[in-house]
């Protein structure tokens, strides 16, 4: 507490908090933010779990505690309640400006800043976002959403005003984390979330095409992708609209053998993956490349993740990264965590635990996590320049021969496949199917009770996709003896079965070209951050603390004289007297000694 505290003296961010973080709010007292941002840093710090642990902790010192933060009087627990709820966006946003500005400045350059190389020897710097829709549609507000992240994340966490689920985010680039708020919830936001990042961008002399995004949860339909490439960004999303697998270019894929396969570590699982190409998501976007992996069926396991068609259960994944620098399984690695994205999360949660909850308000909440992440942020930065870590290189992955490619024929005539009965599915399983209903010489259906069905309608589903509907007579349905094991359970009576058939677009003729070239390995550089955080810490809560009281200061001293009475009411007064009347007077009382500082670190 002691070297952070005198870190944040000694870089101005203390003043710059008192200035520049202000809440304007009735019976106030004698409190300002300043004096509750040090309570909230100092919960970070502490590590412990609930509010009421930590003031009894601080309660022996809080005279030596405040006077860190250049204060005297420490807050009871229930003032910081009362300033959590009554904080309002002004005064967030005024720290979380300052978190951006100051955050991870200090002891980093361009080229400490790691990040990937593909296999070309471009660099991506990787950022990692994830707000699942189960997090943001749930009404608790204990719920957590599942978050991969890399080396050295950073994450803040957004509380949906509505429902009060939490959305995180967490951006990082291999080694330093960059901050932005972040309420995925809304596809815009994508686009607002890069923007917040160009300062550190700029800082860093970093371009955007070097911005590499995962996106965590199924957000990849058409708006999504939209955003990411709007701004300027690569972007590796899963994909939902699983419409895309009737296109004939992923069904020519699908038609020939997969591009490679792998095995999951855990199940032992085969899946088998496709490079489906470039396709354009819907008119007026560019083109996207589109991924397409596949399991079998597991008939006791509900499919929870994917498009089952079959017996086959389909996964989507969009990017716009290209085949040369990243094979099939290299983006399936990405977007799955390798790089121990999920034991960092868990570190997070061992060493600062930012799920403790501190305000009942959206804004005050938000504040207490700022001010954790900042706390972990610092933890990195000192921890870098005490140790002066070098970098850590490691082969994301090992060099390898490129894929053979699918060669078609340009602009081919498009013609249709022939018809398929539609499958069963939901509750319309385990009736007559569709294979039971004959066509007949005058194109109707005859159904196993001899009724006759009629051609209802031949509507176009999609571009690649036309479906033909055979609709029976209401009369006909109402009394038919094989009523229940033809129409679906609880159907209701005004309703008369309907049997449809699909055909699709045939792909182009296409043929397989076998060019290998072989091509170069994959590198992730960045530094050991679980390493600096835990030597850190460990270090500090190891050695020698002295807390003396100054001899020399005389048992009585007079405050600073009271200001008229028309001067103290709290509308009239000038910021600088507001922050005067629980500031530190008279001279010094306590002297602080901490053991075991580095000169480097103490001269800065």
């Amino acid at each position: 507490m002691v070297i952070i505290a005198r870190h944040l003296a000694t870089k101005g961010l203390l003043e710059a908090f008192a200035q520049q973080v202000r809440l304007v709010r009735g019976r106030l007292g004698k409190y300002e933010p300043i004096d509750f941002l040090a309570l909230l840093i100092g919960y970070a710090i502490s590590g412990e779990r609930t509010l009421s642990d930590f003031f009894e902790c601080v309660a022996p010192f809080e005279t030596a505690f405040m006077a860190l933060f250049g204060r005297r009087d420490l807050p009871h627990r229930s003032s910081l309640s009362r300033f959590l709820a009554d904080v309002d966006h002004p005064c967030l946003e005024a720290f979380r400006t300052l978190f951006q500005q100051y955050s991870f400045i200090d002891g980093w350059t361009k080229d400490a800043l790691g990040g990937v190389w593909d296999r070309q020897g471009r660099r991506y710097v990787v950022f990692d976002l994830d707000a699942t829709r189960q997090a943001a549609a749930s009404s608790s507000t204990a719920v957590r959403s599942c978050v991969a992240c890399c080396k050295t994340p950073t994450r803040v966490r957004s509380v949906h005003p509505a429902t009060k689920g939490v959305s995180e985010v967490k951006w990082y680039n291999g080694l330093v984390p960059l901050q932005a708020r972040a309420m995925v919830t809304s596809a815009v936001n994508l686009l607002r979330l890069y923007k917040l990042s160009r300062p550190r961008f700029s800082h860093y002399a970093l371009t955007a095409e070097m911005a590499l995004v995962r996106l965590d949860g199924q957000y990849g339909d058409a708006v999504v992708i939209a955003q990411i490439i709007l701004a300027g960004v690569h972007g590796v999303p899963r994909g939902r609209g699983y419409q895309l697998l009737e296109h004939p270019q992923i069904q020519q894929a699908l038609a020939h053998p997969p591009t490679t396969s792998v095995t999951c570590m855990n199940t032992g699982e085969i899946v088998e993956l496709f490079d489906g190409g470039w396709l354009e998501l819907e008119e007026g976007l560019p083109r996207v490349r589109v991924i397409v992996a596949r399991h079998p069926v597991h008939p006791d396991k509900p499919v929870r993740v994917g498009k089952r068609m079959d017996e086959w259960v389909y996964e989507l994944f969009i990017t716009t990264l290209d085949a040369d620098g990243f094979l099939v399984e290299d983006v399936l690695d990405l977007y799955h965590g390798r790089g121990a994205f999920e034991g960092v999360l868990a570190d997070e949660d061992v060493e600062e635990d930012p799920d403790r909850w501190c305000s009942y308000t959206e804004c005050g909440q938000e504040l207490w996590q700022i001010a954790c992440q900042w706390v972990w942020n610092l933890r990195l930065s000192l921890g870098h320049a005490m140790q002066g870590s070098e970098l850590r290189e490691i082969e994301w992955a090992p060099p390898k021969e490129s894929p053979p490619l699918l060669l078609t024929v340009e602009d081919p005539p498009q013609e249709y496949g022939p018809w398929q009965w539609a499958a069963a599915f939901g509750r319309a399983t385990g009736r007559f199917g569709a294979e039971a209903f004959v066509l007949q010489e005058n194109g109707t259906l005859r159904c196993p009770a001899g009724a006759s069905l009629w051609l209802s309608e031949v509507r176009q589903e999609n571009a690649f996709t036309q479906r033909a509907v055979y609709l029976a007579y209401q009369t006909d349905c109402q009394r038919c003896s094989l009523r229940e094991e033809c129409l679906a359970k609880g159907a209701k009576g005004n309703r008369a079965r309907r049997v449809s058939a699909v055909r699709r677009l045939l792909p182009p003729p296409a043929e397989v070209s076998r060019k290998p070239v072989m091509l170069g390995s994959m590198r992730w550089v960045d530094v050991a951050g679980r390493v600096l955080r835990r030597s850190w810490m460990t270090h500090w809560r190891s050695q020698y603390v002295e807390v003396l009281a100054l001899v020399e200061v005389p048992k009585s001293v007079s405050p600073p004289p009271r200001p008229p009475r028309a001067l103290r009411s709290h509308h009239r007064w000038s910021w600088q007297d507001r922050l005067a009347r629980n500031a530190c007077w008279g001279p010094p009382q306590l002297r602080i000694t901490v053991a075991g500082v580095p000169a480097f670190l103490a001269s800065n």
